[in-house]
This record gives structure tokens, C-alpha cells and sequence, in this order.
């Protein structure tokens, strides 16, 4: 199957020579297609011929009218079903070869709502674009039938079906096997749309995935909230997606949603202790989710990487900071090594800490004020930048910080894929 080519969205900030210099990044790093917006830039802010001679131009016409130098030096032109008052256009128009129709819907529709928006003729060599938001996980079966739908009533080398929102991304992935364009994130603390996946994790899944093998394999993933920096995309093998939800998202529903999709998951902070209950697991917190037919068999791997870190502080007795996932791991494998384990939340910290200990708390929670340490030294489990900030409070305070979060990843993801490759 041929992959969607993979179109990035010019940000609103960038101009002129800025805009070209994005361009020729994006398709170094892998993009195949640039998309400039009359919702984000005016018409003299960007060159578009000079754009186009670096990527393929797609020109979107979103409230304000379209330039005739967009049109001009464009290979696709989109165009609304709909006009500025919600009226059904008669005509889209484009010049011969490049109407890229679309419609971004207001609210989730049902297949039926969708193909009657679509009852209507179209020349054969325009390309059919449909979005809708996604306000539950749920909503993914039917985007999947409003593809195979229009698939069957354009050509499946025509269409493009996307989900937006919060929880909308491995439905983007999902549905990517079947669309002819994938919108994806550049990067950075800007994206085109809630939902889209990164660049570089679309590119390393069409690097490292066997490209011919049918069906499509199933994926894999990692679930969490502010995960930009996980290292679990890299090393696992492909297709592997980064799926960043709201800390109060609806964790439950989606992998319920994506059992069909995906053969497992990586857990991390904040998630653990919820698909712990919601799979039934005996343990407090899981980090590995594993599909056994049409259910999940949870695991905890942070064992393997609490084993590493108790090994390499080598002290008879380790406090931790903070009570969550990972520190159930630490009170298994220290139970098991007979090592005595003092845990401490935020209310218990009153004076300063000495001897050695574990930093568990993500680098979003702020650490209290009373913390200080006294000759301690202090693992840290976490990685990257992440991991760098908080061995430079760790040292603030008056700690040596231990940089152990590649240690324990390593450990805890080896058992993972030995996991992975058993599911069913």
C-alpha cells in the first residue's frame, strides 16, 4: 500500500525567508507537501512560488478568499463543499488538476450524514478531503466506515478522512493506512490541528516498517500526558505512536476503542494506577499493555527498571520521593531484595534528607518547598531534558543527583517487546 504523503501546515509566525527555511527543513527531516492557510497568513506575507519550488504547494482556503499567486503556484487547491454561510457551493473552484475538495465538520457525524454532504459530482482527478472532531474514542469506527464509504464512491487513491481532538491521534494513525495525505505536526509548541502526529514519527514509522506486508501490522504506542521527549517511538519497532492525552482524559474508553487497532501499549505517568482498575490488574499500577484477543492483559515492566536502580544506589536502606507507578515497582523488587523502603509523600517531608533515595514525581509536579537534602544521593528516573531539569533541582536543593532513567528504560522496555511479540 502506498503511504499518505505527509503534509505539514506553514505556522502563522513564519515569514517570507523564515517560510522558505521551514520549508527546506520540513523535507530534509521527510515532508512531502506544504500547506500555506488564508486563516493564517495574509496574502503578501509568503512567497508562494518560491515555497512551491521546495515542497509541493497545497493552498487552503479557510474564511478569507485565496490569493491568485496561491492558485497559481499550487499543486492542489482546497476548497470548501461549504461556503462562508454553511450554503452547499454549486461549483469548487479550481483550474484542471488541483481541487482538493473538503469539509470540516462542526460536530461528529454518522457515516449516513457524511456520504449525503458528499452526494455530488466531482471531476475525476480531484482529491476528497473529510474532518470531523472526535469527542469520544469511540467515534473511530465510524470515521473508518465514512472511509471505506468514500473510498468506494471516489477511488481509494482519492480520499482522506482525519479526527480531531484530545483523543484523536492513533485514530489519525489508523486511518492514515487508507488516506492518500496524512496532516502531521512539524514539532514545537504549535500544530496545525488537535490530533496530528509529528513529522518525525510518521517518517520513522515509514523508515522502519515492512511497507508491503499486508494486512497492515498492528501498532503499538505509548499512552501519557506531556510525553514529547519518550524515547519509546525510537527504539521499538514500527508503527509506534506517541499518544500525549489531558491528564483527566479518557484513557479508559480509548484503549477500549483501539483493542482491534493496536497490539499493545507502553503506559507511563499519569495512567498507570487507572488501567491498573480498569483491566482488573492485581497490581497498584501497570505500564504494559498487552492484546489478548478482543481484551488487554496488563504487566508491570517498571520492575526490571526498579531492579537496575536499587543495584546501581547499592544502599542498605532508599527513600522515595512521591507515591505513583513507579514507586509500586521499587516496593515490589526492594520486598523482594529484603531492602527496607521508606516512601514518602509531600505532607511527610519536614527536614532535610540524607542517605540515598528515588525522585519518582514527573517533572510537571512542582516538588515542595520545605524539600532540601543533606548529603543524599538521589536517582533519577527520568530521562532527556526531563531528566536534566530535575537532576538541576535535585542539586539546588542540596542533593548529588544519579541519573538512572536511561538505566531503568532500557531494563523495563527490553521486557516489554518480549511482551508485545506474544500478543494475540
Amino acid at each position: 500500500m502506498t503511504p499518505a504523503r505527509r503534509v505539514v501546515t506553514l505556522p502563522p509566525t513564519l515569514l517570507g525567508g523564515d517560510a522558505v527555511a521551514f520549508a527546506r527543513e520540513c523535507q530534509r527531516r521527510g515532508a512531502e507537501v506544504l500547506e500555506i492557510r488564508t486563516d493564517l497568513h495574509a496574502a503578501d506575507a509568503v512567497d508562494p512560488a518560491a515555497l512551491a519550488q521546495v515542497l509541493p504547494l497545497l493552498v487552503s482556503e479557510r474564511g478569507k478568499p485565496l490569493p491568485p499567486d496561491w492558485v497559481a503556484a499550487a499543486w492542489r487547491v482546497d476548497r470548501d463543499l461549504l461556503d462562508a454561510t454553511g450554503e452547499r457551493r454549486d461549483a469548487l473552484d479550481a483550474p484542471a488538476g488541483k481541487l482538493l475538495a473538503s469539509h470540516h465538520a462542526d460536530r461528529p457525524l454518522s457515516t449516513r450524514e457524511a456520504l449525503a454532504l458528499w452526494d455530488r459530482k466531482l471531476p475525476g482527478d480531484a482529491l476528497v478531503k473529510h474532518v470531523e472532531p472526535m469527542s469520544e474514542p469511540g467515534h473511530l469506527a465510524t470515521l473508518l466506515e465514512t472511509q471505506r464509504e468514500l473510498m468506494a464512491r471516489f477511488g481509494p487513491s482519492r480520499v482522506t478522512v482525519l479526527g480531531m481532538g484530545a483523543v484523536a491521534l492513533p485514530a489519525r494513525a489508523v486511518l492514515a493506512r487508507g488516506n492518500v495525505l496524512d496532516y502531521v505536526a512539524a514539532g514545537g509548541s504549535w500544530a496545525a490541528a488537535p490530533g496530528q502526529r509529528l513529522l518525525d514519527d510518521v517518517v520513522r514509522e515509514w523508515r522502519g516498517a515492512d511497507r508491503l506486508t499486508l494486512p497492515a501490522p498492528l501498532r503499538l504506542g505509548i499512552l501519557g500526558t506531556s510525553i514529547t521527549h519518550s524515547r519509546s517511538p525510537r527504539i521499538h519497532r514500527q508503527p509506534f505512536d506517541r499518544i500525549d492525552l489531558p491528564e483527566a482524559g479518557p484513557v479508559e474508553a480509548l484503549v477500549d476503542s483501539l483493542v482491534g487497532e493496536y497490539a499493545g501499549f507502553a503506559v507511563t505517568s499519569p495512567f498507570k494506577m487507572r488501567l491498573a482498575r480498569h483491566t482488573g490488574s492485581p497490581l497498584d499500577a501497570i505500564n504494559t499493555l498487552v492484546r489478548r484477543g478482543t481484551r488487554w492483559e496488563s504487566f508491570n515492566t517498571d520492575t526490571e527498571g526498579a531492579r537496575k536502580v536499587l543495584e546501581r544506589l547499592d544502599a542498605q536502606e532508599v527513600f522515595v520521593l512521591g507515591d505513583g507507578g513507579a514507586t509500586s515497582a521499587l516496593r515490589t523488587v526492594a520486598a523482594e531484595r529484603g531492602q527496607p523502603l521508606r516512601v514518602l509523600r509531600r505532607a511527610d517531608i519536614q527536614g532535610p534528607l540524607a542517605g540515598a533515595g528515588v525522585w519518582t514525581w514527573p517533572e510537571r509536579v512542582a516538588p515542595p518547598d520545605s524539600l532540601r537534602f543533606e548529603r543524599a544521593r538521589v536517582a533519577v528516573i527520568a530521562y532527556g531534558a526531563p531528566g536534566r531539569r530535575i537532576a538541576a533541582e535535585i542539586a539546588r536543593r542540596g542533593g548529588t543527583p544519579v541519573l538512572l532513567g536511561a538505566a531503568w528504560f532500557v531494563a523495563q522496555a527490553r521486557r516489554q517487546r518480549q511482551l508485545w511479540e506474544t500478543a494475540t
